[in-house]
């Protein structure tokens, strides 16, 4: 019965990442605490490798346009793996119910961002013939990595929603190259995290496997015919549905507890 479970929550997931191109995972460890019954401790590699795999998927096709930067892919990862690894240790010492407030705060920045107007760049960097001004932008995008970083081993998330809108917004970097090395950064970090987690982790690979083989396939699938929606509101209303999760984890963990 949990493989059915996973099996279908991976293909919710999965359509969520391939109409939207991120953000989806954000419900990765709700899916698995409330729709499976595991514990935060166990949810967050197994939402790790998840996401890994799904990142790595999405990445080959933009890889193969030329769509990424991988100099800045690496400045990003090289301060976001240790963040990780310090995230994953934070997290080892800090009880469930404040890791699932912590993460319930992390879904609404999430959804307030995906709310938030991003059709500007900012100027820090430069991508295009001129190529990238990078004294000003590794300045930057190591905090920008840390953070990352940081989050995905404390709460198991690929961090597309901060990285994306860090490379666009902060960086200048163009929307299309920012998807296509946010993967790659997302790959890094969310391999950290996974081996991170390896020694102490109780993983059902069974559950694992359900979840990742119908996540991509759906991720797949839905990005084929995704582009004829109106990817503009569908976030809207996934952002709306990612407050409604929210606010759930918070009345389960301060109030039903």
């Amino acid at each position: 019965m949990s493989v059915l479970i996973a099996l279908a929550l991976g293909v919710v997931i999965g359509a969520l990442l391939g109409v939207l191109g991120g953000g989806g995972s954000i419900l990765a460890v709700p899916a698995l605490v409330y729709g499976l019954g595991l514990g935060i401790e166990q949810a967050i590699p197994m939402s790790l490798i998840v996401i890994a795999v799904a990142a790595a998927v999405g990445a080959l096709p933009k890889v193969r346009a030329g769509r990424v930067q991988w100099r800045l892919a690496g400045i990003v990862a090289a301060a976001g793996i240790p963040a990780t690894l310090i995230g994953s240790a934070i997290g080892e010492h800090l009880p469930q119910p404040v890791l699932m407030i912590g993460f319930a705060v992390l879904m609404v920045v999430a959804g307030a961002r995906m709310l938030a107007d991003s059709a500007s760049t900012g100027t820090a960097c430069t991508v295009g013939d001129s190529g990238i001004n990078w004294r000003r932008c590794a300045s930057l995008s190591i905090p920008v990595g840390f953070l990352v970083g940081l989050l995905t081993g404390l709460f198991g998330v690929g961090g597309g929603f901060v990285i994306i809108p860090a490379l666009v917004l902060l960086l200048g970097v163009q929307m299309p190259i920012a998807i296509g090395t946010s993967l790659l950064i997302i790959v890094a970090n969310s391999a950290a995290g996974v081996l991170s987690h390896l020694d102490g982790a109780d993983i059902d690979w069974s559950i694992t496997g359900a979840f990742v083989a119908t996540a991509i396939g759906a991720s797949l699938i839905a990005g084929h015919y995704g582009t004829r929606m109106n990817t503009a509101r569908l976030t809207r209303w996934f952002a709306v549905l990612v407050f409604a999760v929210a606010t759930y984890v918070l009345l389960d963990t301060i109030v039903i507890r």
